[in-house]
């Protein structure tokens, strides 16, 4: 089954490109501090920083995604029915067994997580569990492996932890712009540092938005991809089609619904149920679900 995987090797040159980016990013607002602030210690305390960022992203960014969605570790005496579906699946896929989670939502919903497939998670809600028949909830699990095997659950992950810190970077400096230290060094060298101050400000108020746009970018293009590859799993589109049309008219909240792992699910936890213009599709994590399903059972024909 190693060959439905076409995507491995690119989707594993992207994490390692999106450390690269991380890893310069923060280097660079390092150096504009140090220029703002006459201070080169800045420029070091920031190659730290990004340095323990990616590390500590790469090993514990799935830990802190379950936590925030508030997941529990379940085995099969909990869950025989889910447990059974989810090593069938993986045995077919050739994938190691992942942990089970469950979160007690009962918004229909689930995501896969992890840095590679010998450390992966799939979480689960308790409304999937009980909201969907056995053929739709093997449809969504097919394509929560899918992620698993198609190694883009890496890159999603790791997504959470660098768009954070590289929001808590921007914030950072624009608030210290409160204490005045840019005016400071820029009176005392006759200007210089005022145009390291423009560029610390524009990057700091861009930066975020270009760290979400790169996060929704990256969860459209492995949501479809997904899709695609779950159905090669089961060989029957209407499983992941129906729960997709189920997704789609759950309407229920979900309470540790977060921006920083919507587009971890297999579909967006914020329900909102308007129509979406074409503007607001550059800033949905995933693709609208009615293109999702058609795509599914063009596959069927």
């Amino acid at each position: 089954m190693a060959t439905i995987y076409t995507h491995q090797s690119q989707n594993i040159r992207r994490t390692f490109a999106l450390f690269g980016v991380f890893l310069v990013f923060i280097i660079g607002v390092g150096f504009i501090f140090s220029q703002v602030y006459g201070d080169p210690g800045i420029l070091y305390l920031a190659v730290g920083v990004s340095i323990i960022a990616n590390i500590f992203s790469y090993y514990s960014s799935d830990t802190i995604a379950l936590a925030i969605s508030g997941a529990r570790p379940v085995e099969r005496k909990d869950y025989p029915q889910l447990y059974n579906i989810v090593e069938n699946l993986a045995i077919t896929a050739g994938l190691p067994m992942p942990r089970l989670y469950v979160t007690s939502e009962m918004q229909i919903n689930a995501f896969a997580t992890g840095r590679n497939p010998q450390h992966a998670a799939v979480a689960v809600t308790e409304g999937a569990l009980q909201k969907l028949n056995k053929t739709e909830l093997e449809g969504v699990l097919a394509h929560e492996l899918s992620h698993i095997g198609n190694r883009d659950i890496l890159v999603s992950t790791v997504a959470v932890v660098l768009a954070g810190t590289i929001s808590i970077a921007a914030d950072f400096f624009l608030r210290s712009l409160w204490f005045g230290g840019g005016r400071r060094r820029d009176s005392e060298e006759g200007g210089n540092s005022g145009v390291f101050l423009l560029i610390g400000i524009a990057i700091s108020i861009l930066a975020p938005l270009g760290a979400m746009l790169l996060q929704l970018a990256i969860s459209r293009r492995r949501e479809s991809l997904a899709d695609a590859t779950g159905v090669l799993l089961t060989r029957y589109p209407e499983g992941l089609a129906s729960a997709l049309e189920k997704i789609a008219s759950d309407h229920t909240p979900m309470a540790h619904a977060s921006s920083a792992t919507a587009h971890l699910w297999i579909d967006t936890p914020f329900k909102e149920g308007a129509k979406i213009a074409w503007y607001q599709k550059l800033f949905l994590t995933h693709p609208p679900v009615s293109e999702r399903i058609a795509a599914l059972r063009g596959m069927a024909k």
